[in-house]
């Protein structure tokens, strides 16, 4: 790699040049993140041998899709992404998007709830079955209300004082990772239909939902890239300025912003296909048990 990006240098920890080999080699194993991936992941996995030791099967690839979400969230918050995320705003916006936009996907697609479910203690499985119940499960599904927060909770970081409190506070940080996490998951899980979570509506619906966040999104990243060359417009102005200058500073945030466009409207559209391929599936097995009723009451008349 060449270029304006990588000649940045981080001046935050004693940071190397960025580029591909330092992102391999500048890990930040935080306790936090680490137990966020190895937690879930080995009661995943616990809970697919119990399965399978008992005679039950489980797809392999929802297993593989779990593990993949997690490695994704690795990659985000203990690569050398981790260590680069408060010193270069488009690496922040790669990491943005990993853990809002890949992770909660291929984590839904591995339906944990639906194996806990299937294997968790009866005290647990009737807390859970309570929790998806209750009222509050409901309303915070409801379909408008995670994607409202979906499409906002983006413009209210960036463009106020939210996103240059988390670069001054470890806390804060960590709790913006979560937050990114927490609000895929609330708008992607639903729409994916494979754990029995409610807020799930019909098929159309959720291609109309996932379809209307494609321009909020290249609007956002085209405001965030809107930055002008005398800084107006910079975010975290106060953050980045000492470290880079106003040229780079400028500079990596228009390369953040097309990022997030560019790539927001990929994963949204690959989304799509994925949502009208399961509609095509449903449609079909709708058409199968409605052809296996016609036949039953035909062979009815025909004893008759």
């Amino acid at each position: 790699m060449s270029g304006p990006l990588t000649s940045v240098l981080a001046h935050r920890d004693g940071l190397p040049e960025f580029s591909v080999t330092a992102l391999l080699t500048q890990s930040r194993p935080d306790v936090l993140p680490l137990l966020l991936v190895l937690v879930p992941a080995a009661l995943y996995l616990y809970g697919v041998r119990r399965l399978t030791a008992r005679g039950d099967s489980w797809h392999g690839g929802r297993t593989f899709a779990f593990l993949l979400g997690l490695l994704v969230i690795a990659i985000a918050t203990l690569s050398g992404l981790a260590a680069y995320d408060e010193s270069l705003f488009a690496v922040h916006m790669v990491q943005h998007m990993l853990l809002s936009m890949v992770a909660t996907v291929f984590l839904a697609l591995g339906a944990p709830i639906t194996l806990l479910l299937r294997v968790g203690p009866r005290r647990v499985r009737s807390g859970v079955l309570a929790v998806l119940h209750s009222r509050l499960a409901r309303l915070i599904s409801f379909p408008l209300f995670p994607w409202a927060l979906y499409v906002a909770s983006p413009f209210a970081l960036y463009f106020s004082g939210w996103y240059e409190a988390t670069l001054d506070s470890r806390v804060l940080h960590e709790l913006l990772h979560l937050h990114f996490l927490a609000v895929g998951a609330l708008f992607f899980w639903p729409l994916l239909g494979i754990d029995p979570v409610p807020g799930r509506g019909g098929h159309g619906f959720r291609l109309l939902l996932v379809g209307t966040t494609l321009p909020f999104h290249a609007f956002l990243g085209v405001a965030i890239m809107s930055v002008e060359p005398d800084g107006r417009g910079l975010l975290a102005g106060d953050h980045y300025l000492p470290l880079h200058g106003l040229a780079q500073s400028v500079y990596q945030q228009q390369v953040g912003g097309g990022l997030l466009w560019a790539s927001g409207d990929i994963i949204g559209l690959l989304f799509l296909g994925v949502l009208v391929t399961q509609w095509m599936r449903a449609s079909e097995r709708e058409a199968q048990r409605e052809d296996r009723r016609l036949d039953r009451l035909d062979a009815g008349r025909a004893q008759e």
